[in-house]
């Protein structure tokens, strides 16, 4: 096994998941949704969310590729897709305005109302929205279902997603920290690494399709 090769995938997948998840950016959205909830209820509402998002992002990496299939689509034309949501997604955090791809006003005023915001929306799509989900299809599938690498992107992922459980339970500390304008300032930092890596995916997904890669390999 090329070691070498574990490294690279493990760093490029920790830095697409921790660009795409945005755990400083969790922070302030988890404040304005669990509002004056006592604080054992934050910290099991943080929990769930991450645990229902880990087993999302998990089945997906494991089984997106057939269902894929199943429909007929090839992972070049879902690359591009993918690309596109996240280059959208990277617009709205370089403009430090809530992601249209998350969630719509409507959806938000909903969950306000809701008793349990961990599954919707701080699981899904919050933590698990489709830029997440197409970046773990493409890091699995850059695996080739060898077992060390797809370990690696897994446990990676798990490293990411712990750090969105730690910003859910700091989200206090951390607004309190950083204040808006710190946060507005991590939020774009982030959005312009997002944007070159939806870019990055774009360009592999269209040089497959011109190469003839319309089905998956």
């Amino acid at each position: 096994m090329d070691w070498s090769e574990v490294v690279t995938l493990s760093y490029r997948t920790f830095l697409t998941m921790l660009v795409i998840m945005d755990p400083v950016g969790l922070a302030p959205m988890f404040i304005a949704l669990a509002r004056d909830r006592p604080a054992f209820e934050k910290r099991r509402l943080a929990l769930k969310a991450t645990l229902v998002a880990g087993g999302i992002i998990f089945v997906f990496g494991l089984f997106g590729r057939a269902l894929l299939e199943h429909l007929g689509i090839s992972l070049s034309a879902f690359r591009i897709a993918g690309g596109i949501l996240l280059f959208m997604v990277a617009l709205d955090m370089v403009s430090a305005r809530q992601s249209a791809t998350k969630e719509t006003p409507e959806e938000e005023r909903e969950a306000q109302e809701r008793e349990d915001i961990s599954v919707f929306p701080l699981a899904i799509p919050l933590i698990a929205g489709p830029g997440t989900l197409a970046s773990i299809m493409i890091q699995t599938n850059a695996a080739h279902g060898d077992p060390l690498l797809m370990f690696a992107v897994f446990l990676v992922t798990g490293v990411v997603l712990a750090l969105c459980y730690l910003a859910l339970r700091l989200s206090n500390q951390i607004a309190k920290g950083l204040g808006l304008t710190g946060v507005n300032v991590v939020t774009r930092v982030l959005g312009v690494l997002l944007g070159a890596l939806a870019v990055q995916y774009i360009a592999d997904g269209t040089l497959e399709l011109m190469r003839g890669g319309l089905r998956l390999n």
